[in-house]
């Protein structure tokens, strides 16, 4: 069963989020975005729990009940097998997003996707593109960086050994003990709601509010970044096509465009884009970049931009850009301390606001 942590998702952070992975990628329909609510709504009489919305997922927002792509990373590392199939060790394949791919393939060397069970699937519409997807783009980095590793498709059609279930219902009321009743509970919950044919609405809880201002990286890149250390560098860093990564970026800001307005790094969930105490400049770091481009929605002046290239030495040797600087001025109406990169600004971005309006009340079109 998916669940949605509304605080993390990055539609919260603003209204001008065009953010739609979980919803274009989910093959039943079971997500949606309800009029008024920026925040997916989930039908989980709908959900097929296939964990392709997690992967999809820029900030990890959605996760399934019993498949963590952090927990199947570790578990697959000791496994001897390269094998990785829908009835083996994933819900499906589509559960695994590009640096979930490359983090196992360059400790792995060799993966195989098991693309026997696809052609009877019912969610193969939607999931097998994307799988294919993932892979070509895996692929296409690890070429990159020089890495050996490869990632087979392959028609395994894996099945696994029969084992015979020998529960009695007197192992079952057992087990149920003051240990397991929390999970028996939530597991009749799921169940409830499971039966409930309509879409469960989110909304933000006082934790969910707190966790918005909160600066995380999400557990996914953690491993991408733990992996890669392992990795050799590559003789040469390679530049790449921008548009061919999808889980980062590289940014570029006009500075002519740029208001200091402070909405890009202060909303950015995982701090890739900061200020200091100043509010002074705007520095960028691309390896916590998730690409969420909730920073690129909220510049009403669109003066940040993405990169048409990236540089695969972020990998291996992360570094802060420095997108822009501002002058540092006082407010000649307020008195307070404010940022901007007009040289010839005497009033801060509220003043400047105030005044404006009070000059169209007036008609008064010209400043004095």
């Amino acid at each position: 069963m998916i669940n949605l942590n509304a605080g993390a998702c990055v539609r919260s952070l603003s209204v001008e989020s065009k953010c739609d992975n979980c919803e274009v990628i989910c093959p039943t329909q079971a997500i949606a975005f309800v009029e008024s609510n920026p925040i997916p709504a989930i039908n989980h009489s709908l959900c097929v729990g296939c964990g392709a919305c997690d992967a999809v997922c820029p900030n990890e927002a959605l996760q399934l009940d019993d498949f963590k792509s952090h927990e199947f990373f570790f578990d697959f590392l000791e496994d001897k097998e390269n094998l990785i199939s829908c009835r083996k060790n994933v819900p499906c394949i589509a559960a695994l997003n590009v640096e979930n791919l490359i983090s196992v393939a360059v400790i792995k060397k060799d993966i195989v996707f098991d693309m026997g069970h696809c052609d009877e699937c019912e969610i193969a519409h939607t999931c097998k593109p994307k799988i294919i997807e993932n892979a070509e783009e895996a692929s296409y980095l690890l070429e990159a960086m020089e890495n050996k590793a490869t990632i087979s498709l392959k028609k395994v059609k894996y099945e696994p050994a029969e084992v015979e279930d020998q529960t009695s219902r007197r192992d079952f009321f057992r087990l149920a003990n003051l240990k397991t009743v929390g999970k028996v509970q939530k597991n009749f919950e799921n169940e409830i709601k499971k039966a409930t044919d309509e879409l469960t609405e989110h909304t933000l809880g006082k934790t969910d509010i707190a966790l918005l201002r909160k600066k995380t990286i999400p557990t996914k890149r953690k491993l991408f970044y733990t992996a890669i250390k392992r990795v050799e560098k590559p003789s040469q860093y390679h530049v790449v096509d921008a548009t061919e990564v999808s889980f980062t970026s590289s940014k570029l800001l006009d500075s002519d465009k740029c208001t200091a307005c402070q909405m890009c790094y202060r909303i950015c969930p995982t701090g890739a884009l900061t200020s200091d105490i100043k509010n002074s400049k705007i520095d960028f770091d691309p390896f916590v970049c998730i690409k969420c481009n909730t920073c690129h929605d909220v510049c009403e002046p669109e003066a940040l931009t993405l990169s048409p290239s990236y540089n695969v030495k972020e990998f291996f040797e992360p570094s802060v850009v420095n997108l822009i600087n501002f002058n540092v001025k006082r407010c000649n109406e307020c008195n307070m301390i404010f940022s901007t990169n007009d040289t010839d600004a005497k009033l801060c971005y509220r003043c400047k606001v105030e005044e404006e309006e009070a000059r169209e009340l007036w008609g008064i079109n010209e400043e004095y």
